[in-house]
């Protein structure tokens, strides 16, 4: 079991704490509104009504030991950098932060947030390519040089095997997986011999501008 904490239980922080709780995981959830945190106590192990910028008072959390801890403390900008800033000084290895702008963005980083989280621009970017590219199924920007996809194979693709095609080499991309729809199955790193149907999704990482070129052929 893993075990995290979530600090400002908004619309985001709520559904964080309550997804990371529903997939049996240890959560401490923390808010200065009573009333949110009492709506959030049903879905955490432990929630808590708190000024997270007090130092002391959560230093005393023992969030250090955690194997992550959001920040999501709404327009706020300073309470968000205070708070990233001294969880950092504590020692905490992975601290997620939701940032309003880019801007807020490279403050957190620089005061010690390992990953910055800009929730209403991905599901933005996810929404609008699903409508500008139909085949591909879902988009997740891992990082800034690379994406994870699920896409329906191009025509180009169809009843060949991974050797044929040959992704890494004419591609630099690599997939990971494979949903087969009929009948449905998962298959986690498939064989070199593994023949693409029209009925497969292929799941895909690779840097931005290679995947940019599978999409192209969608």
């Amino acid at each position: 079991m893993k075990r995290f904490a979530v600090i400002g239980l908004g619309n985001f922080g709520f559904h964080a704490a309550r997804a990371l709780y529903e997939d049996g995981n240890e959560v401490v959830a923390i808010d200065t509104d009573r009333h949110r945190v009492q709506a959030v106590d049903p879905h955490a192990n432990e929630a808590i009504v708190m000024d997270a910028t007090d130092r002391e008072k959560l230093k005393a959390l023992g969030l250090r030991e955690m194997d992550g801890v959001i920040v999501s403390t709404g327009t706020k900008i300073s309470v968000s950098i205070l708070i990233c800033l001294y969880l950092h000084e504590m020692g905490v290895k992975k601290i997620l932060a939701k940032a309003l702008d880019e801007d807020h963005a490279k403050i957190l980083k620089k005061v010690g947030a390992t990953e910055i989280i800009h929730p209403e621009r991905d599901m933005a970017v996810r929404v609008s390519l699903s409508l500008s590219r139909p085949n591909m199924l879902d988009f997740i920007p891992i990082s800034d040089e690379f994406d994870l996809v699920q896409v329906g194979p191009p025509a180009a693709f169809l009843g060949k095997s991974l050797k044929d095609l040959n992704l890494r080499a004419k591609y630099n991309v690599h997939i990971i997986a494979i949903k087969e729809l009929v009948p449905e199955n998962f298959v986690l790193v498939p064989p070199a011999g593994f023949v693409i149907k029209d009925s497969d999704v292929l799941i895909i990482i690779g840097k931005s501008k290679d995947i940019k070129r599978i999409k192209a052929l969608v």
